[in-house]
């Protein structure tokens, strides 16, 4: 069975058969982002990501992360994202992490408004995501934000919304946690 096979049986076991391009909706406190997924390029993230959406584990999550050029002073390469991740009565019950789905791979990179996995090391993301502000070329493979140059799993392009989505990163901050949070009321498949 070629690797490709592979990631496709990975990924309907994940979340069952995952259709081309399917669509998802996050509506927050501040307004709806919309999401095209690409499940040809990133299948087994794809997948991942709809069985939390599927489950309805984001309903009740929140943005908490911001990160923005004035908040990692600290670091030598800079990025702007929002974090998000599930309902925090489900962080503890996270499915297992899936395999980093490598930009090199893939052939996707981290443009504005790209949906990605969050990660520590490679093959460690479960349920947290993030949306980039502007271009992002140290998240792909390669890149240096990550120490490992491994990048982080790029899977779908937002389509509409990316007004609320520099709105929430604008969002009072502690560093880089937002407080208060922005809440997520719902994330479903709208195709």
């Amino acid at each position: 069975m070629t690797s490709l096979a592979l990631i496709l049986v990975s990924a309907s076991m994940l979340g069952g058969a995952v259709s081309a391009n399917p669509m998802v909706k996050i509506e927050t406190t501040m307004g709806p982002i919309v999401v095209e997924l690409d499940a040809k390029h990133a299948p087994a993230t794809t997948a991942n990501f709809l069985r939390y959406v599927n489950e309805k584990r984001y309903s009740g999550g929140r943005f908490h992360r911001t990160v923005t050029m004035e908040n990692q002073k600290d670091k030598k390469v800079k990025i702007e994202v929002i974090q998000a991740g599930v309902n925090p009565k489900f962080e503890k019950k996270d499915y297992p992490p899936i395999k980093l789905e490598r930009t090199s791979v893939t052939g996707l990179r981290h443009l504005d408004g790209t949906i990605s996995m969050a990660r520590d090391g490679a093959d460690t993301a479960t349920s947290d995501f993030f949306i980039c502000i502007g271009n992002q070329p140290e998240l792909d493979f390669g890149g240096k934000r990550n120490p490992d140059g491994q990048g982080f799993a790029a899977f779908g392009q937002v389509t509409k919304g990316m007004g609320i989505v520099r709105k929430i990163q604008k969002s009072p901050a502690k560093e880089q946690s937002l407080e208060p949070p922005v809440e997520i009321l719902s994330v479903s498949r709208v195709r």
